[in-house]
């Protein structure tokens, strides 16, 4: 039986990975959880799985639900903070870890994981796109295996050749065509774009994700951070890389060869297809997703991105040829944008404009150490919110 650690089980991958775990009661056993301040929702989870260990980032949410177990008579060893989420990636029952807790914060437990040595189901992307080189280094220098859990890496990883050393040319690949939905506003006009809502934002077509990920969807810049990501995972160079919309979330992307063959990985759009390959890789096993009837599918379409309405892309590929620090600070600019467009300090068009000015400030430096990566982060953070104050 395999045991499995999950950071932010509480959230949309957590609660899918959770999904597939109970499917298989034979083959996988959760032994530690992290969340950061859902106790509800990890108190549940705790009353299910039974896990060793459950640790919550914010402390006081630690302390209600060591509280709400001891009442229950549930004895599980509750964690707090950094510590705890660390605790919970290296945990020494657990083989595979899910890092699926959304943003930077998800970067240093990640890489605990990596250097405890586990397998990682990679859906935390910051982790890349924060600190790519010195994340990759690590994989390397523990000699562990990443599987990504993104559903266009994922399809990626599917149709790659199995040879895994040297560039794409010299494995016989063309280049990757990264698939993006196009998501809400695909069609809107750019004046309409000045008006639009969060609750418009976060209604995304196809998928079901939390509400920093559906913006990311809405502006682009998850299919940005998304580029990012391929080229530490897959070795490929920003021009390697194409992204291309396609409306319908059937082909999850596709490789193309240099002898003109072009490999496709479809299904239904549901986030439980890629982690159940994750998990069982390099087996099979059932999801619980329903299979893909094409004859109901009837069409694909196919549209190149519009950067001139969704700016963000263009940037994301700007800051991966900048290289360095640059990566670290588009995400971090994001991330404040995206929190404040949330709460209505910003409209939707702001955003993109937001992390243009912060990376215009920013002096590109080289991502030698992950505390260097954090202090670039905490610094863009605090130019965009000083963007934000000064607008809003």
């Amino acid at each position: 039986m395999t045991g499995v650690s999950v950071l932010g089980s509480t959230g949309s991958i957590g609660r899918s990975t959770l999904d597939v775990i109970r499917r298989h009661p034979d083959r996988y056993r959760v032994v530690a959880l992290a969340a950061n301040r859902d106790v509800e929702g990890m108190l549940a989870q705790c009353r299910e799985f039974r896990p060793r260990l459950a640790a919550m980032a914010d402390e006081d949410s630690a302390a209600r639900l060591e509280s709400a177990l001891r009442q229950e008579g549930l004895k599980i060893e509750v964690a707090a903070g950094g510590k705890g989420l660390a605790e919970v990636a290296a945990h020494v029952e657990a083989e595979q870890v899910m890092a699926a807790i959304v943003g930077a914060a998800g970067l240093p437990p990640t890489l605990a994981a990596v250097r405890a040595g586990k397998r990682i189901l990679l859906a935390n992307k910051e982790a890349l796109v924060v600190a790519g080189a010195l994340f990759m280094e690590e994989v390397r220098r523990a000699g562990v295996e990443v599987l990504p859990i993104d559903s266009e890496h994922n399809a990626i990883f599917q149709c790659m050749p199995p040879r895994q050393d040297g560039t794409l040319r010299e494995r016989g690949v063309s280049r990757i065509l990264l698939t993006a939905s196009g998501g809400p506003f695909r069609t809107l006009p750019r004046e309409a774009l000045e008006q639009v809502t969060p609750e418009q934002a976060c209604a995304h077509p196809n998928w079901d994700m939390g509400r920093k990920i559906s913006v990311d969807s809405a502006t682009l810049m998850n299919k940005g951070l998304e580029v990012i990501e391929a080229h530490w995972l897959f070795g490929a160079r920003p021009d390697e890389i194409q992204v291309v919309v396609h409306p319908q979330s059937v082909i999850h992307s596709l490789v193309q060869y240099l002898d003109g063959s072009v490999l496709a990985q479809l299904g239904n759009p549901d986030m439980r297809t890629p982690i159940a390959h994750a998990l069982a890789w390099p087996d099979r096993i059932e999801s619980g997703v329903a299979p893909l009837d094409l004859f109901e599918v009837a069409r694909l379409d196919f549209e190149v991105p519009d950067t001139d309405r969704f700016p963000c892309l263009a940037l994301a590929f700007r800051a991966i040829e900048a290289g360095g620090t640059m990566p670290a600070v588009l995400n971090a600019a994001n991330e404040v944008a995206v929190n404040a467009f949330l709460e209505r300090r910003i409209g939707f068009l702001q955003i993109p404009r937001l992390v243009e000015a912060v990376m215009d400030r920013m002096v590109v430096e080289e991502a030698g150490n992950l505390e260097s990566l954090m202090e670039t982060d905490r610094r863009a953070r605090e130019l965009a919110r000083q963007w934000v104050a000064e607008v809003a």
